[in-house]
């Protein structure tokens, strides 16, 4: 079987974050400048300390904006994608820096775009550094995923990490930018609820692959943090009610420290409750901010 290769008028931008990666600059931009399907680069630098800002510049393909603060992922790229919509850009292509993608990764990306137009966002499936292992978290994503009857490599899904994202452009113009309430953590699975109330499909398509050069570590302050955005994000789901979401926040208040609890002590454990109990009632004090915020991603 002959597979239908993508027209190659569709412009794809491929926007990138950096801050402090200068361990992946190279890694990174070189494998986009050796995609066989042609693309532009844009990387926003988040005030980066380390040498990011002199490698990019190395690259004269790379349009690069350096900010002057550190605007965290969501806010960052959300520049990104503005000034790609502006140069015209069918596809936006997110890419975490610590990662790098494959020859055909961008072309078979557009195909499944091509092919199934009311797709939203469509991501690889995400790889170790040895490149033959899928990342732990992301194998957690593609067994909650449904395989689409249609063909063997593409799988339906809730919800897959911005660490690699393909939008289309229809898809941002109807759903938005990223939410700025969130800075690091939380934003992208604010994004899937929102694409998913406006009814397109967010794919995960197994023939293209990109490596995540990351090792997953947790402690104490990152997953409380965590917790209170996954606790924002039950709030802003524009899928439930705003009285459906604001007890199923509640009970995340309950269910998430008990969670914890289980690698930290009781009385982290504790802690952490009184912590989300605390940004909880913030919150439901803040209900008009919430029914402004969920208004706005309708």
């Amino acid at each position: 079987m002959i597979r239908k290769v993508p027209a190659l008028n569709k412009k794809v931008f491929v926007v990138i974050v950096t801050y402090n990666g200068a361990q992946w600059i190279d890694k990174n931009i070189t494998s986009l400048l050796n995609s066989s399907y042609p693309v532009n680069v844009i990387a926003i630098d988040n005030n980066s300390h380390d040498s990011s800002v002199a490698l990019l510049k190395k690259f004269s393909q790379v349009h690069m904006i350096k900010s002057e603060e550190n605007l965290g992922f969501g806010k960052a790229n959300n520049i990104g994608i503005r000034k790609a919509l502006e140069e015209g850009a069918d596809y936006v292509f997110l890419l975490n820096q610590d990662a790098w993608v494959f020859e055909d990764t961008i072309a078979r990306l557009v195909e499944v775009m091509e092919q199934n137009v009311s797709t939203g966002i469509v991501s690889p499936a995400h790889y170790l550094a040895d490149e033959k292992n899928l990342d732990a978290n992301f194998k957690t994503y593609l067994y909650r995923s449904t395989p689409l009857h249609t063909t063997e490599c593409l799988f339906a899904t809730k919800f897959v990490n911005a660490a690699a994202w393909m939008l289309s452009r229809k898809c941002i113009e109807k759903v938005g930018l990223f939410e700025p309430l969130f800075s690091h953590y939380g934003e992208d699975r604010n994004y899937c609820d929102r694409v998913l109330f406006h009814k397109f499909f967010i794919l995960i398509g197994t023939n293209s692959k990109i490596v995540h050069d990351r090792n997953i570590t947790r402690n104490f302050k990152k997953d409380t943090i965590q917790s209170q955005y996954k606790i924002l994000c039950t709030l802003l789901n524009p899928n439930k009610s705003l009285i459906k979401s604001y007890a199923l926040a509640f009970k995340e208040v309950a269910g998430l420290p008990k969670f914890f609890s289980k690698h930290y002590g009781f009385f982290n454990g504790a802690g952490l409750f009184g912590n989300l109990l605390s940004y909880y009632i913030k919150h439901v004090f803040a209900v008009n901010h919430i029914k402004s915020i969920r208004k706005s991603h309708r």
